[in-house]
């Protein structure tokens, strides 16, 4: 995959050291930095997407990619079908048409924590010979590869746990085949979406990192969905190490362990899980995840809140109001415990 060294556009060594690395962990064909997460999933849809196509996705999923594809709509004409994360195989064979030409899929799924079968999804693409692409962000290239299981292309923010310590922006798509990384590679170098020599050497360092980190961001945040699961003021916890978690089979199939995102339900309604949201200390009160330290945040009202998605959105995208978005760090995890437990203690319900 290694070309001379004549434009830095086209590549150059820190590049392709951390691309090599990643593509190790993803156990590809390939992979391709670039300069975010945004910019991987565009240059996959510009490369593999033309006006009349037709594109079945699972909602919610990551708000911008979402948004990319409304645009993609408007713009250029481009069918949209969307699923209910988590559903059977099935559902999205269902809606195949003659003109589908993209399956894209999230696991764990920003924010509903519903897993993706990634062998029936590797299947069925490759039955159907419709091109599939799963978002692995919240999984990570350590916890989980869909390129083993039949996927096409994985795609990162390797601003998150790739990245791992808040400070880059980047993303990464691996593909199964040479074929598919020669076409990707020719559209990044004309786009121009590539990452910096220098965040590739903070990138290279969040993967040296990696395995360890996420054992930990597993670990933690096991503990705390236990602890929440059977507090009194949360209705649901959605982790997939936990048994109650409708696609905890699958996910112990597929995922190393079950990394650090925690979706938590707190009884009442949008202001009971503000109200939490606020009165937390430890845990920062942000957008993004993966990084070292915890944060909150609440979808209806932040990552998928009504400056994106009107209110019928909300509700298909089954966006909840007294749903919090945890991503758990490398703090002690009892550290974090104690902060949920003064932060519910805040809330009447």
């Amino acid at each position: 995959m290694q070309g001379g060294q004549i434009y830095s556009r086209l590549g150059n060594f820190t590049t392709e050291a951390v691309e090599c690395a990643i593509n190790a962990l993803e156990e590809g064909a390939g992979s391709l930095v670039f300069g975010s997460g945004m910019a991987a999933i565009s240059t996959v849809f510009i490369c593999h997407l033309n006006s009349g196509d037709h594109v079945i996705y699972q909602n919610p999923m990551y708000s911008n990619t979402v948004t990319l594809l409304y645009n993609f709509k408007e713009k250029y004409g481009i069918e949209l079908t969307a699923i209910p994360a988590g559903c059977n195989i099935e559902e999205y064979q269902k809606h195949v048409k003659p003109n589908t030409k993209m399956l894209i899929g999230e696991t764990p799924c920003n924010p509903s924590m519903m897993i993706l079968n990634l062998e029936e999804f590797g299947k069925l693409g490759q039955k159907l010979g419709i091109l599939t692409v799963v978002d692995s962000t919240f999984g990570s290239c350590y916890l989980q590869q869909p390129i083993k299981h039949g996927v096409d292309l994985s795609v990162h923010s390797c601003t998150k746990y790739i990245g791992g310590h808040s400070d880059l922006i980047a993303g990464c798509v691996s593909t199964r085949t040479v074929e598919q990384w020669k076409k990707l590679k020719k559209w990044q170098t004309n786009l121009g979406g590539i990452l910096s020599p220098h965040d590739a050497s903070l990138l290279l360092r969040g993967v040296k990192t990696l395995p360890i980190r996420m054992e930990r961001h597993s670990l933690n945040a096991m503990k705390i969905a236990k602890y929440l699961e059977k507090h009194p003021k949360v209705e649901s916890v959605f982790y997939p190490g936990l048994p109650s978690h409708p696609h905890h089979e699958i996910a112990k199939k597929q995922m190393k362990s079950f990394g650090g995102m925690i979706r938590c339900d707190v009884k009442g309604s949008e202001q009971e899980a503000k109200t939490v949201a606020e009165s937390l200390k430890l845990i920062q009160l942000a957008v993004s995840l993966g990084g070292v330290e915890s944060i909150v945040e609440q979808p209806y009202l932040m990552t998928h809140g009504r400056y994106l998605f009107t209110e019928e959105e909300q509700r298909e995208s089954n966006i909840l109001p007294n749903a919090l978005r945890l991503s758990i760090g490398l703090e002690d995890a009892d550290d974090i415990i104690q902060d949920f437990k003064q932060a519910l203690e805040k809330i009447t319900v």
